[in-house]
């Protein structure tokens, strides 16, 4: 097991404790901006954005992140980032080998990988590789099933390009990367990653949105162990799939999701929430999306 003392990054467990994540507020990401907050409808929000609540959500859940233990950094602000920004997680990912440096299929975000790599070179991470174009992935359609398993979803988001280029960057360190397809859900438009489908909660659980997920995905995570907890399904479109591990069975949810909450609570988990309907259903992204976890204990 990495210690704080050996590394101040890795990124091979998703339910580990987290102990450092990447944010990037609402007005680091332009919400406040004018001509940024215009461009609500073209980018898939549902309304437009309210900056001032926004802003005071995303202020509840790093309070809330805090108070687990986690260590925060935060994205400067840029003047090629678009509203999507405040989804830190996407634009790249963690791994035991220095960060991979991803090449977003929503064309507004491609920006984003830029920021990210000169992020981490300024606080020392190391850069084990990019996706570079044909190729297309999003750090939403990852998730690790163990240290040497990535299951990679292929979308509208994420192409057979980008996934052989991550078997091609992360076969030499013993992962392997298996894709997992996904259904055409609202469309291409939308966002809808393997990870509104999937959270990892603990070593042996994952929350899932099981209707929407292909049967060989659910064969892969009954034959790698996992017990499957069903979300609500009317709480589908308030993303209540979407729970971010903080590690010893906590949680960390959106709190209008209730009966999804509370299923979670009867099975165990200790759930915390903050309050998501202006920064994270609005724009379709949950609180995993919101953070990139640079290290995990």
């Amino acid at each position: 097991m990495l210690t704080e003392t050996q590394v101040s990054w890795n990124g091979h467990s998703m339910v580990g404790t987290l102990k450092r994540v990447l944010v990037c507020s609402p007005d680091r990401a332009g919400w406040n901006s004018p001509a940024c907050a215009a461009l609500w409808q073209e980018l898939g929000f549902h309304h437009a954005v309210k900056v001032r609540e926004a802003a005071a959500q995303h202020a509840a859940l790093c309070r809330q992140l805090e108070t687990a233990g986690a260590d925060l950094v935060s994205l400067p602000a840029y003047p090629d980032l678009s509203l999507d920004a405040v989804y830190a997680h996407d634009a790249s990912l963690s791994t035991d080998f220095g960060m991979i440096i991803l090449r977003p299929g929503k064309t507004n975000r491609v920006a984003e990988s830029a920021r990210h790599r000169e992020f981490y070179e300024n606080i020392g991470i190391p850069v084990l590789g990019e996706i570079t174009s044909p190729g297309a992935v999003e750090a939403g359609d990852m998730i690790w099933l163990n240290s040497g398993t990535l299951l990679t979803g292929r979308g509208y988001r994420t192409n057979a390009a980008g996934i052989q280029q991550m078997r091609e960057l992360l076969a030499p360190k013993g992962v392997e990367v298996l894709a997992a397809p996904l259904p055409h859900g609202p469309g291409p438009s939308a966002c809808l990653h393997l990870m509104s489908l999937i959270s990892l909660i603990d070593e042996n659980t994952a929350l899932v949105d099981m209707p929407r997920l292909a049967v060989e995905t659910l064969e892969l995570l009954h034959e790698h162990g996992y017990t499957l907890i069903e979300i609500e399904p009317q709480e589908r479109e308030t993303l209540a799939c979407n729970v971010l591990a903080l590690g010893n069975r906590q949680l960390l949810g959106i709190e209008e999701n209730l009966r999804t909450n509370d299923r979670l609570r009867q099975a165990g988990f200790d759930v915390r929430t903050f309050p998501g309907n202006e920064l994270c259903i609005n724009g379709s992204g949950g609180p995993t999306c919101l953070t990139r976890p640079l290290l995990r204990l």
